[in-house]
């Protein structure tokens, strides 16, 4: 390769003939000669200043695509598909993240989707909220809801029932009445 390490540019000189008069053939020798010392110089001297601050072009390049890789991960969680994996967000373009999700224009605002997202949100706490209450595991040594409400005088009927007029129905008859509707509609 010319140029590499700076040698390689006497390659390049061209005869007399090929240039038509013999005193350019020797300026464009000397010239090249010339070139091939200040190019060799200039990467000597640039192997000098990387080996003293332990500069390596490539692992600028590894850090750069690292760095870069990083904050396309960051973005994307903050603005861009949600289901995408790391390797796939880092070999995406920035645009493509940015279309990809939040501002990408495909997400409703309408009333109607804040409306069911308020609906499925607080369903989810009524069911966190049945799950603590037939939990056997929660509290120490057993004492816990669903151990005690026999204790107290309380049968499994009118604990489910509280239960359901506290919580709504659990997710097993919401399935259940979801299917029945199916199936019949």
């Amino acid at each position: 390769m010319v140029g590499e390490a700076g040698r390689g540019f006497g390659d390049i000189a061209l005869s007399g003939l090929e240039l038509g008069h013999d005193g350019l053939t020797g300026e464009f020798k000397s010239f090249c000669e010339r070139w091939e010392w200040g190019v060799r110089s200039l990467i000597n001297e640039g192997n000098g200043f990387a080996e003293k601050t332990g500069l390596s072009a490539g692992t600028y390049y590894e850090t750069d695509q690292y760095v870069e890789g990083s904050l396309k991960v960051v973005a994307n969680s903050a603005i861009g598909n949600p289901y995408a994996s790391e390797e796939e967000v880092e070999k995406t373009g920035w645009g493509d993240i940015a279309k990809s999700g939040v501002y990408g224009g495909n997400v409703d605002y309408s009333q109607e989707s804040f409306d069911q997202a308020l609906a499925n949100s607080g369903q989810a706490w009524k069911d966190a909220g049945r799950d603590v209450m037939t939990s056997h595991t929660v509290g120490p040594l057993g004492l816990n809801p669903e151990n005690l409400h026999g204790t107290f005088g309380v049968s499994d009927q009118e604990y489910d029932g509280f239960l359901d007029d506290t919580f709504g129905p659990s997710p097993e008859e919401r399935a259940e009445a979801a299917e029945q509707q199916g199936a019949e509609g």
